[in-house]
């Protein structure tokens, strides 16, 4: 499943309108969903760490705790310090264990920075799942590509251990941009993921954004073609202005 969950904020206009109850009651539902779904991978995005307007939930914490999460981890983007503090990202969940990550910032804005967090999950013996947890800019789209590039040449740069066979990575999260848009991130992306083996775009033809009445497909997962996709589906849940994407799939290596 890849979520952005708005800081928690539910259907609220700005989270530092949220009051503690209300935000976690949110979380409750979030991880009532993970657990309704039997959701196995969670790539979350717009998740606070320690922020002003979180009222000091540990909002990875407290997701992997109601949801029974043991692997899980947190990638601040967004950190600023002073009177009133910011630290917010990325967050992954795993049921399987998780053998590394790591976390890009795709800069060092104190407001609305974006990133990409990459982790390696083991999923058979010696068999390594590589997935990429991203969150695009929205407002430029020369911003996005060029976050893709980066994101393209870390890939590029990751290393391979020769006792480990690695999987063709998944790719999810919040693009900020639509499929059909030519020359934006998703279809540059795209293009060179079909370049180096066969890729499937999901979802295909949906609308993720806003929840309440949407009109715009911004969330995707990029599944490896030889993986064989079982069901994909935005699930109706009114918990952010994103809607979730859960994607079920089985692995032909295993």
């Amino acid at each position: 499943m890849t979520f952005n969950i708005a800081h928690g904020r539910g259907l609220g206009l700005y989270q530092g309108f949220t009051s503690e109850w209300k935000l976690r009651r949110n979380l409750t539902a979030i991880a009532d969903l993970m657990r309704d779904w039997d959701v196995d991978i969670a790539a979350f995005q717009e998740v606070d760490e320690d922020s002003h307007w979180h009222h000091g939930v540990r909002m990875m914490e407290e997701l992997g705790v109601l949801s029974g999460f043991e692997n899980r981890m947190m990638g601040v983007n967004t950190r600023r310090e002073g009177e009133k503090p910011l630290a917010y990202g990325n967050a992954l969940f795993s049921r399987y264990p998780v053998e590394l990550w790591d976390n890009q910032p795709f800069g060092n804005a104190t407001l609305g920075e974006k990133g990409f967090m990459y982790a390696e999950v083991v999923v058979g013996e010696h068999l390594l799942l590589p997935i990429i947890n991203l969150h695009l800019d929205y407002r430029s789209k020369k911003r996005r590509v060029e976050q893709i590039e980066r994101m393209i040449d870390y890939m590029c740069a990751r290393p391979r251990r020769p006792d480990r066979t690695h999987l063709p990575p998944i790719l999810c999260g919040d693009f900020n941009s639509r499929a059909g848009e030519s020359g934006d991130a998703v279809a540059h992306l795209f293009e060179y993921m079909t370049s180096q083996e066969h890729y499937m775009l999901y979802p295909e033809n949906a609308r993720t954004f806003p929840s309440i009445w949407p009109r715009r497909g911004i969330d995707f997962l990029f599944i490896p073609g030889d993986f064989r996709v079982l069901r994909c589906q935005i699930v109706p849940a009114l918990l952010s202005d994103h809607m979730p994407v859960f994607i079920e799939f089985e692995m032909s290596a295993l």
